[in-house]
């Protein structure tokens, strides 16, 4: 174990059983120094996504990007805070898990135009199918599954999402961590294919920076 003194506000820290932590965003912030940007991404995404109230007991973000935006900037000299910066700019609501950071990343360094994150089928309904990101001009669901995907009564309800979409004139597009070794190249190409015709009229189709 190597210790290291920090200057600290009290509100980067808090008490877990008695114990006197640093929160979630300022370790994202410390990190920053020896995190690379991409773990750095996944990790924000991760610190300002929305939780899902039924399966974690809490239904607010541990922080948000203003409130990120506003620890970063009162540390201006901390060693790593060029790389939060660039961080915060790449950082996005909606991811569920770091290889969904990943794959968006992915298609930033392939031009792509921004996707959109948790799609749900039918906006306004509570029950709606959802997809992790897409596109829904282009009706381009696509899925991230991961290992506890495999089990049988989520892969029977991950089948019935994906056939929702598509009898409502989708393509499902579902990843997995194949996928997510390769880099999500042979994913990149099968996107690309299916935005061949027009996706540059996406209205967000220049404003999503890549990532080298």
């Amino acid at each position: 174990m190597i210790g290291h003194t920090v200057i600290a506000r009290d509100e980067d820290i808090e008490s877990l059983d008695g114990i006197r932590i640093s929160t979630r965003s300022r370790t994202w912030l410390d990190l920053s120094r020896r995190l690379s940007l991409i773990d750095l991404v996944c990790m924000g995404d991760e610190i300002i996504r929305i939780p899902r109230t039924e399966f974690e007991g809490r239904s607010q973000p541990f922080d948000t990007m203003d409130g990120l935006r506003a620890l970063v900037a009162r540390h201006p000299n901390l060693q790593g805070v060029v790389r939060a910066r660039e961080a915060l700019e790449l950082m996005r609501v909606g991811a569920d898990s770091a290889p969904e950071t990943m794959l968006r990343l992915a298609m930033a360094d392939a031009n792509l135009p921004e996707p959109d994150l948790q799609i749900d089928l039918w906006p306004q309904n509570a029950i709606s199918p959802t997809a992790d990101l897409g596109y829904r001009h282009r009706r381009l669901a696509i899925q991230y599954d991961g290992e506890h995907h495999l089990l049988s009564a989520q892969s029977m309800s991950d089948r019935q999402r994906d056939k929702a979409f598509e009898l409502a004139g989708w393509t499902v597009l579902v990843l997995n961590k194949e996928d997510l070794a390769d880099g999500f190249e042979l994913a990149i190409n099968k996107i690309k294919r299916h935005l061949s015709t027009g996706w540059t009229d996406h209205p967000h189709a220049s404003g999503f920076a890549g990532i080298k």
